[in-house]
């Protein structure tokens, strides 16, 4: 995914009502207006900042501060290997919405931007977490995600890794249709309005249908994969301000849907139908069957998006990219921090130039984190979170 990587994604503890801290803010400001010198002189800004911290506890980021800090995270996000485009993220402030009503008409606009015509990196940025106040948030793990179900004799429907977090949904009313590919509705808490929950309308949600150039067979799975893949419970902290609900997308590597969602075991585990349907001998791991229907698989959703009209990069392009995103960056002085074991893609690791190298783990601000109890949302709802219910 062409975004900073979601799972397992390291937390970093964060108390919300601790005030912004000064010489965070500071070391952002300093290098923000450096990078941007038509922001002008930064003294005057960090006397204005120190004035609205010591009075309030916090300070507004005014929408440049905002934009380029958002962008900055971006570049700093270690698990993402398409970060050569970060001047690129289209920041959308919506910092003034408040309601349940008014954040989910934003996240559709959001999806609709980024989704239509060719895919294009996209943040919403929602309100900041505020010293001794409650702030909105977005229960799923991302804005468009399969539900997961379980059929009484035990067999997995749709995306198992969502299985708690459908469950929990259905505690709140919701029904889908018990198919492979139910969109999840948005569940959007707010402190004046509690949990509320959104379905998605068809015009946000842009959807490939997945075929083979060689195979005709492979439509017959009735695979398909949304185009947008959208962050939507990572945390946004730019200069000591913290932004809960923070959204953002960029478009997918091919290895995200073909090695992973659709072929981890714990996910749509689809490897050993389409070996059966290959005619290859699965009965010894020797015999490389999972490679070979790996491969194909690949093959079918680079194709399928290709043929749609829809983004997406392979893995072998994307490696040369960061490449060039590396060298970029030590042109500008920059440290390029990184994480191998994302960077290396999940498929051919070994033929592509990111996996013969080592890589600085740092964690450089702007940036994004995932909190321990966003997680427990996403992935089981309120259960572990009881004064959530």
């Amino acid at each position: 995914m062409i975004v900073p990587g979601y799972r397992d994604h390291p937390t970093e503890p964060w108390n919300p009502n601790s005030p912004a801290d000064p010489g965070e803010a500071e070391d952002f400001l300093r290098q923000c207006y450096t990078e941007n010198p038509r922001l002008g002189p930064v003294e005057p800004r960090l006397a204005i900042v120190r004035a609205q911290i010591a009075a309030t506890g916090t300070y507004v980021h005014t929408t440049d501060e905002l934009a380029h800090g958002a962008r900055m995270a971006w570049r700093n996000a270690s698990r993402c290997i398409g970060r050569l485009y970060w001047r690129s993220l289209m920041v959308l402030d919506r910092r003034r919405a408040r309601t349940a009503d008014e954040i989910f008409s934003l996240l559709v606009q959001h999806l609709q931007t980024a989704g239509s015509g060719q895919i294009r990196p996209v943040i919403s940025i929602f309100a900041p977490a505020q010293p001794g106040r409650e702030h909105a948030r977005i229960w799923n793990e991302q804005l468009i995600r399969y539900a997961g179900y379980r059929t009484e004799d035990g067999r997995a429907v749709g995306d198992p890794r969502l299985a708690g977090f459908t469950k929990a949904v259905q505690g709140y009313g919701w029904r889908g249709k018990g198919e492979a590919f139910d969109v999840l509705p948005l569940v959007i808490e707010t402190p004046g309005e509690g949990v509320r929950l959104y379905e998605l309308p068809e015009r946000a949600i842009r959807e490939v249908p997945l075929s083979h150039p060689d195979h005709a067979w492979f439509t017959e799975l009735g695979l398909r994969w949304h185009a947008v893949p959208a962050i939507s419970n990572m945390r946004l902290t730019i200069g000591g301000v913290h932004y809960p609900l923070a959204p953002f997308n960029g478009w997918y590597m091919g290895t995200e849907i073909g090695a992973r969602n659709l072929a981890d075991a714990d996910r749509y585990d689809m490897l050993p139908e389409i070996a059966r349907r290959l005619g290859l001998d699965t009965s010894r791991e020797s015999t490389l069957w999972r490679d070979r229907a790996l491969v194909e698989l690949n093959v079918a959703v680079l194709h399928s998006f290709e043929r749609a009209g829809v983004k997406m990069s392979d893995h072998h392009t994307e490696s040369q990219r960061f490449l060039t995103h590396i060298r970029n960056e030590e042109k500008a002085g920059r440290p390029t921090p990184a994480d191998w074991t994302w960077i290396v893609p999940p498929m051919s690791g070994g033929l592509t130039p990111v996996f013969h190298r080592y890589y600085d783990e740092l964690d450089l601000r702007p940036a994004f984190y995932l909190d321990e109890e966003a997680a427990d949302l996403a992935s089981i709802g309120a259960s572990r979170c009881p004064h959530k219910l």
